[in-house]
Order: structure tokens, then sequence, then C-alpha cells
């Protein structure tokens, strides 16, 4: 990341009716910021990966470090009925097959030291997020596909203003034949009472903290605005649909929305739409000119409109024993995967395949660049 010391003065980049963008640190918009101003910090801050991406991140091992003043202030200037809402991946530890600990510290940092309380967490599920790292998951198949992104919500007092009521989402279909057919009132095996109030229909049901949306987006005004003006976009979008869901459950029009690393002001776009006053903040100047486009000509003030009815707005998930058959044939390395096996894709079904500490000619070599289940050169970092 930029080092604040040589970083100009932020500036008024661009201005709506109810938002500001500037482009400059963040900590210097934080320290201008009146106390108890802020009703919500939504935002997905660089995660801390052992590889640099071109947006800037800062490493896993350094990261408290580095969050630490932001923290201070985001506590300085929340009011005491509002949030913080931290989207952060998580990261590999790099060259071996475990998981880095330092969002989880984070969590515990902010906390224990800075006073923090844990709201709840939520998950947000990628359904469209590829099989990475590729050298845990498709070529050693020691691993499974990181798929999840942790999401803390983090509030000043034990008692933010909050209401689920906002994000209601439809029954399911076994839900819908309960209500229709009845419900008898009963004790459940886990001991939990059921009584004849689950039974009334009451439009909707409260989600759980499982959010599944797909960061699939293709062509939306925003990119064709950058690809018509020769800009990069932002390369670490989150999708709409996550700010939305807490600026919605936590805030009411009016209110003041804060992101201090804006991007290409996802949140900003958001909240713009949604009757809220915001605030976002960028070091990077091309992606504010990309962001742009989200602002520029685009007057709607209207949610996108989905239909309860549309196959598309669910993304199911298979029940994890569906194609458990028992035994597959082969044993599970002893090493846990540590020797990395090589397959040649013209083998024959009953040839052995190659390890890496066996001798091969250069042909081999070539062979061996294309590995089993693997389309692209593989990384241990999943984004």
């Amino acid at each position: 990341m930029t080092d604040a010391t040589n970083t100009p003065a932020p500036r008024l980049f661009h201005e709506t009716e109810r938002g500001r963008i500037y482009l400059g640190d963040a900590l210097d918009v934080l320290r201008d910021t009146q106390s108890g101003a802020i009703d919500l910090i939504m935002t997905s801050p660089p995660f801390g990966l052992v590889r640099k991406k071109e947006y800037g991140n800062v490493e896993a091992d350094q990261y408290l470090d580095w969050f630490k003043p932001f923290a201070a202030q985001f506590l300085r200037v929340l009011k005491d009925s509002g949030s913080l809402v931290i989207d952060i991946g998580g990261a590999w530890n790099p060259g071996i097959p475990t998981r880095s600990l330092y969002h989880f510290k984070l969590l515990i940092m902010l906390c224990e030291e800075f006073g923090f309380h844990l709201a709840q967490d939520f998950y947000w599920w990628n359904p469209s997020r590829l099989p990475t790292p590729a050298e845990w998951v498709t070529v050693r198949r020691i691993r499974v596909k990181d798929a999840i992104n942790t999401v803390w919500w983090l509030s000043k007092t034990p008692w933010p203003k909050a209401s689920n009521r906002r994000v209601l989402q439809p029954y399911s279909p076994s839900m819908r034949e309960l209500l229709e057919k009845g419900y008898r009132a009963k004790k459940r095996p886990s001991g939990h009472e059921i009584s004849e109030k689950f039974s009334i229909d009451n439009g909707a049901a409260i989600p759980p903290n499982l959010i599944a949306i797909p960061n699939t987006e293709s062509n939306s005004a925003y990119l064709r605005y950058c690809q018509e003006h020769g800009l990069k976009a932002h390369p670490a979008r989150y999708p709409a649909a996550l700010p939305e869901y807490f600026i919605r459950m936590l805030t009411d029009e009016g209110d003041h929305v804060f992101d201090p690393f804006g991007g290409s002001c996802v949140t900003g776009e958001v909240a713009e739409r949604l009757r809220r006053r915001w605030t976002c903040c960028e070091l990077n100047e091309e992606y504010l000119r990309g962001a742009l486009g989200r602002f520029i000509g685009n007057t709607s003030t209207q949610p996108d409109a989905r239909r309860p009815d549309d196959d598309s707005n669910y993304y199911k998930m298979p029940h994890p024993g569906i194609l458990w058959n028992g035994a597959d044939g082969s044993t599970l390395p002893a090493d846990g995967g540590k020797q990395r096996i090589l397959v040649r894709r013209e083998q024959s079904a009953d040839s052995s395949p190659l390890r890496s500490d066996e001798p091969t000619t250069a042909d081999e070599n070539l062979l061996q660049m294309r590995l089993l289940d693997s389309p692209e050169p593989y990384s241990t970092d999943a984004d």
C-alpha cells in the first residue's frame, strides 16, 4: 500500500446529490470526519495475501499493524448505533496447503483491543468461484476449492440498529408445503420447542448468515464505461448485492455510509440508489476515473427487478454425500500429498503416474508442464 507520508492530501474527485468521492488516503479523510457522524462503514479492504496484487495489498503477517490506525478512526467516527461491516477473504500460507489466520486475528484484535462487538459473522459464498488454489485443488487434489469470504459485522455497542425484515427471502418449497398443510406443535429431537406460531405465514423467511452471490459481472454500465474510455476496471470488485444487503439491514434513508477502500465505488453507487448519504475514498486515480461510470448519466433510483419465481435467483448446494459410493479403489497418500504427482495426458489407464522425484527426459519435462486437471499454470493464492 502507499505510504501515507508520501500521499498527497485528499481532494474531492466527484460529487453527487448524496455522496462524495475522495482521491487520497482514507485515514486523512477519517481524521477530518466528525466523531459519531457515520452510521455504517461498509468496505472490502485489500486482503492480506502472500502475493502482491496490482490494486495494492498488505502481506498477511503485517496486516494487523497496517489496520490499527483505521480501526481507531472507525471506532471514533461511528455512531453508537452504527456498524462496521468488513468483507475479507482468506489467504493460504506460502508454499504449503494451510490457511493463514490473519482475518481471524483481525477480528479478535478489533474486539479485544479496540472494543468492537461481533454482532454476527457472515459468509459470502460465491457460486461462480473457480477451483483455486489450483496447486492444492486441481493438481494434488488434497483440498477443496476456496469459495467463501468471511464478512464480519461489528458494532460499537452491543445494540446497533438493525432489522432483518429488510432482507427477508422467499419461503422454501418445503416451508410453503408446511404452511399449506399445517404443522403439529411438538418438541424436536434436538430439544427445541416448535410452537403453533411456527406455522404462521409471515410472507417471507428470515435469511441465514450464508449469502450466496455469484461475482459474474460482465456487461454492466460500469464495465462498458471503462471499455469505452480505455480504463482498466478494478480487478477485485465485490458485487453490488453484498453492500446492498447490509445497507438495507443496518441503515435508514438519509443515514451516512462510508467506504474507506472504495475501489470502483460500488458501495457509493448502492448507497446513492438507496437514498443514503455516502463517502468513498480511493488512492488509485484510474480506478476512480472508471468509477465515474457508475454515476455519470445514471439517474436510476430503483433496485434491480428480481422475481421470486425466477430460478436464476437461486443457487443450489448439493448434499455432501450425493456422489459418495464407498471406497474409490485408491488409498490416501501417506505424506498428505507433499510429493507432487505429475501425469502425462496421453498415458494409458494402467501406466503409473510420474512422481516429481523421478528422472525425466526433456520431452517428458515438456509433457509435465500440463498437469492433471489443470488448464492453466497453478497458483497457491486464492483471491
